[in-house]
């Protein structure tokens, strides 16, 4: 894992975005998936936060899907009717291959990766290539976007015939540059705000919760920084308790109603705010780019703000 390269993997992602959509445009990447009226999605990490989104979407357009850690030990069982699909951006993680072993032979398995030569890869029914590129700093960031987008793509495909994921994605590519060419005028403010002794918190609305997942891994994993995610409406009945006793540094992936409830608490205590995606009244500052009211913009695109604050962290000595 190296830092510089990191950042690099990160300038890269507008240019990913546009290749990927350029692809869709002419490729059918779901074409593998076996006839099903249930799908269970498993995986690990950036994976599942993924997964779990994209499941919930789906059930919310009366589609029958579930994810799950592909560590639990209380797996749903197949049926004549599942497809598995196993969420893998390295296609080696022991606790999937463990999942995909348990259903092979019960259930049809594909699995969505960015190394479709693995030998996992050649074990299941069908492969779906995120085509993430080769990520040199040793981090799946845009592994972890590529992975939202063809689970769209998937949602497109199943429930979702309006959904424009190829319009979709070049409008991330748009918002990716913009974050990317300003943030010597963003990024100075907030690592001054969210940076602090007691770590980071990053919050966010259940549709998007793995924002909040992924941008606080960013965090973790690079610069090795203390970092918490948590969901917005949920915040006010677990998190709430540490405004009290801590320095509080939000990150708010904006865009839930339940925010109300949450501004008053951090305005009551002295918390400090930094929102993503709005104007939000009473943070300390508010970021906004290019395309942030669109929802599905945000949900690929937003992560990045965790993820250059991180590179940045990262690169500082000690």
């Amino acid at each position: 894992m190296d830092p510089q390269l990191f950042a690099k993997d990160l300038a890269a992602k507008p240019q990913a975005l546009t290749d990927l959509a350029s692809w869709l445009a002419g490729a059918d990447p779901w074409g593998v998936l076996p006839m099903a009226s249930r799908f269970v999605l498993v995986g690990m990490g950036s994976s599942h936060y993924a997964a779990a989104v994209a499941a919930a979407r789906l059930r919310h357009h009366g589609i029958n899907a579930v994810a799950e850690l592909a560590s639990s030990d209380l797996l749903p069982a197949p049926d004549g009717h599942t497809v598995v699909i196993a969420v893998s951006a390295g296609g080696g993680s022991r606790e999937t291959i463990a999942a995909i072993d348990s259903y092979l032979g019960h259930a049809p398995v594909v699995l969505l990766t960015n190394t479709p030569e693995s030998d996992l890869a050649a074990r299941v029914e069908g492969v779906v290539d995120m085509r993430a590129g080769d990520e040199v700093g040793g981090v799946a960031c845009r592994s972890f976007q590529h992975t939202l987008a063809l689970l769209l793509a998937l949602e497109s495909r199943l429930a979702r015939p309006s959904l424009d994921v190829v319009g979709l994605l070049e409008r991330c590519a748009v918002a990716s540059a913009d974050l990317l060419a300003r943030r010597e005028d963003w990024l100075p403010d907030v690592r001054r705000l969210l940076v602090g002794p007691q770590g980071t918190h990053v919050v966010g609305p259940a549709r998007r919760l793995s924002s909040a997942q992924q941008s606080a891994l960013m965090l973790r994993e690079g610069p090795r920084l203390p970092a918490y995610a948590c969901e917005t409406g949920d915040w006010s009945h677990v998190d709430v308790y540490l405004t009290k006793t801590t320095d509080y540094r939000m990150l708010l992936i904006a865009g839930s109603r339940w925010e109300d409830e949450l501004l008053r608490w951090t305005a009551e205590r002295g918390s400090t705010v930094v929102a993503v995606g709005a104007d939000v009244e009473g943070a300390a500052y508010s970021l906004r780019y290019a395309g942030d009211s669109d929802d599905d913009v945000r949900l690929l695109s937003e992560v990045l703000v965790a993820e250059l604050l991180a590179a940045d962290r990262w690169s500082v000595p000690g």
